[in-house]
């Protein structure tokens, strides 16, 4: 079996699986890097000092290139993501296999004309009765898709697999974690609303909780959140750390108790949230990021809470900090997940077969009921929003 992975870039976000993968099939298996790592995300810790042997750069020359659009044909599946599309063009005219891998394609409203060129495109490059098939990276992403009539019944669950910890003692590090920790971390953009964990943290200060919030990351949003800091006197419960490569983020992940992650729709997958999952943090979540309708079942391994809703964050903060036993049980539910279920082995090992079976030709549809590769469900933005509002009228 000859299975091709072509990325933009080889990252922690996609190493563990290669490597799960290479460790399957061994030289079977390759990753092709189709484009060098912005400096920005360079600076954050992230490419590899030394490349595994499995990985190919596509644009280091032509001559490059060249072999690996012949690794990408020779192969039996190719899994391709952010690649051009040239590279794989003759596999799909050809009848191979070829398993997209998207986050959602709507992270935005867009034009009419837009809309046009992108249904065009996509039927392009997925004609009918074509092996094409879909890999989402967001529980939105088939409904996106449906949109654009593309993958029907061709969607299977997928994300982004971080390196999973297996901790000793998972009780014990949920312990010693240190008491009321409330952490957030990514980049300071508008889009990811940092200055919403700010605002739970004022409301969380006026309604006399003793808690201690660390705010990671580095951004456009930077001089206006420790303004905001200054001007509602939260230094003393409020701290900015600057940016930190990701194996001093997951160490603070391990100190924390709840991790906030408060992006909107324009969070695509969200790897912070299998990684403070795994950490034993119990997480509140906006249901919009892609991979919390995935990964979080609702009350149980995390907390989710309607986009944009101050009120619903504070109210599931609070929640956390009050009940101490529910908390550390929903952060064990979650490590539990990610151990269990959404990690890299667990990925390759059902890629694999589901590779296995589409080269046989065989049916791939019912292979998993239920996480990795099994069927993506048709999720609309407003799910979690209705079923609010369903408990609302409810109380």
């Amino acid at each position: 079996m000859k299975i091709v992975f072509a990325s933009n870039y080889y990252n922690h976000h996609q190493s563990p699986f290669s490597e799960a993968m290479y460790a399957l099939i061994g030289d079977g298996y390759a990753f092709i890097e189709t484009m060098p790592i912005e400096q920005e995300r360079l600076s954050l810790g992230w490419g590899e000092s030394e490349y595994p042997p499995f990985v190919k750069q596509s644009y280091i020359s032509d001559e490059a290139y060249k072999n690996c659009v012949r690794i990408i044909n020779e192969a039996d599946v190719v899994i391709t993501g952010s690649a051009p599309e040239a590279m794989v063009k003759d596999r799909v005219k050809a009848g191979k296999i070829v398993i997209r891998y998207s986050e959602r394609p709507l992270k935005t409203k867009v034009s009419m004309v837009r809309y046009c060129k992108m249904l065009i495109r996509l039927h392009q490059y997925n004609p009918p009765f074509s092996k094409t098939y879909m890999l989402c990276a967001s529980a939105y992403a088939a409904a996106d898709f449906r949109k654009f009539g593309c993958f029907k019944n061709r969607c299977y669950k997928w994300g982004y697999f971080p390196t999973a910890k297996h901790y000793d003692d998972i009780d014990e590090l949920i312990a010693r974690k240190k008491k009321n920790s409330i952490l957030w971390a990514g980049r300071f953009l508008d889009w990811k609303h940092p200055d919403a964990a700010i605002e739970i943290a004022d409301r969380l200060k006026r309604d006399g909780y003793d808690f201690e919030m660390q705010m990671i990351g580095t951004g456009e949003m930077e001089s206006t959140l420790k303004q905001k800091i200054r001007d509602k006197k939260l230094s003393d419960c409020v701290k900015m750390l600057g940016s930190m490569k990701p194996d001093q983020v997951r160490s603070r992940m391990e100190q924390s108790e709840i991790f906030l992650f408060t992006s909107d729709r324009y969070e695509g997958w969200g790897a912070v949230l299998n990684e403070s999952m795994n950490s034993g943090c119990a997480v509140v979540a906006s249901h919009e990021i892609g991979s919390a309708p995935f990964l979080i079942q609702d009350n149980v391994n995390g907390l989710i809470y309607r986009d944009g809703d101050l009120d619903d964050l504070y109210q599931k903060t609070k929640l956390l900090i009050d009940h101490s036993e529910k908390r550390r049980g929903i952060s064990k539910k979650a490590y539990e997940t990610i151990t269990n279920e959404w990690n890299a082995e667990t990925a390759a090992d059902r890629l694999l077969n589901m590779a296995e079976h589409m080269v046989k030709d065989q049916p791939i549809r019912d292979l998993y009921r239920t996480g990795i590769c099994s069927p993506a469900e048709i999720i609309s933005d407003r799910w979690y929003q209705s079923r609010g509002k369903q408990q609302g009228s409810r109380r």
